[in-house]
């Protein structure tokens, strides 16, 4: 059972395609005709969305017969492979099936993504996390997603955590004074983290009292300068510009975090088709 935010956004999916029927399978189809769907993986990577396609099915045909062959978050190295198989309306299968691989498509990509810099970093105790660069109204699943690659989510919005940025800085006047208000009006127990694009700005966020810092776009040599400034203790993640390829040469940096905007603004979508046939209906 998918959460409700999730079904209207399948509600809201569904209504874009269909909008006032799927003319091409009702002139095409007989309405009584009942049909086998196999949902196939074509490349490599972490399949994640099969509850959320299941969904779509049964909104068109609420007994729909569903079977996963796969577990939401695994890697499948050999392809192509089944993912899923289902039995039901043959109008509801074809209605359906653009939706559903829409969604799966979309979200295994970003599990698949997150995986590979995962494992880019395996070994150097860096922690993958994920940013606010998401589709509009996806943000949930897209962070679930992440999740399911491997990653950690960041903050879910704006609302949960403290994250002073450079536009924030401009208005305080300074990142002295946006932190001194952050500490005394934000909420209490909740980490005050500041955005540093210079190690002068990793200094005056350390002074202020700032016990995370993002590190925007350093070079590595710049990131092992800014541990040693803030200390051990603090905790340190590093961003922007950061590519798969460049995910390696972090490992002397002594991060704890990377957060990564392409897992899900632009992770290329997994390659996955599904095949539909007619059964028997005897």
């Amino acid at each position: 059972m998918v959460a409700p935010e999730t079904q209207e956004l399948i509600e809201r999916a569904l209504a874009e395609d269909v909008r006032a029927g799927d003319v091409t399978s009702e002139a095409v189809v007989p309405a009584g005709t009942r049909a086998r769907g196999r949902i196939e993986q074509k490349a490599p990577g972490v399949v994640f969305g099969l509850e959320v396609a299941e969904a779509v099915f049964r909104r068109l045909d609420p007994g729909v017969s569903w079977r996963p062959l796969r577990g939401e978050g695994e890697w499948l190295a050999q392809t192509p492979a089944p993912v899923a198989e289902l039995e039901g309306k043959a109008r509801a299968l074809l209605t359906g099936e653009r939706t559903a691989l829409n969604f799966l498509q979309h979200l295994s990509g970003i599990a698949t993504a997150t995986a590979s810099a995962v494992s880019a970093l395996r070994g150097t105790g860096v922690q993958v996390l994920d940013t606010r660069k998401t589709v509009p109204g996806l943000r949930a699943l897209e962070k679930q997603a992440v999740a399911a690659g491997g990653g950690r989510n960041h903050r879910l919005g704006l609302h949960d955590a403290i994250l002073i940025k450079d536009n924030h800085i401009a208005l305080a006047g300074g990142i002295a004074e946006a932190v001194r208000r952050a500490l005394e009006n934000g909420p209490p127990g909740i980490p005050v983290e500041v955005e540093c694009a210079t190690l002068g700005d990793v200094r005056e966020a350390v002074a202020a009292g700032a016990s995370h810092l993002l590190l925007d776009n350093m070079t590595v040599a710049e990131l092992v300068e800014a541990r040693a400034i803030a200390g051990p203790d603090a905790v340190l993640e590093a961003s922007g510009g950061l590519t798969p390829e460049s995910l390696p040469g972090l490992a002397k940096a002594q991060l704890d975090f990377v957060s990564l905007g392409y897992l899900t603004h632009s992770a290329p979508a997994l390659d996955l088709s599904m095949s539909i046939a007619p059964l028997d209906p005897s």
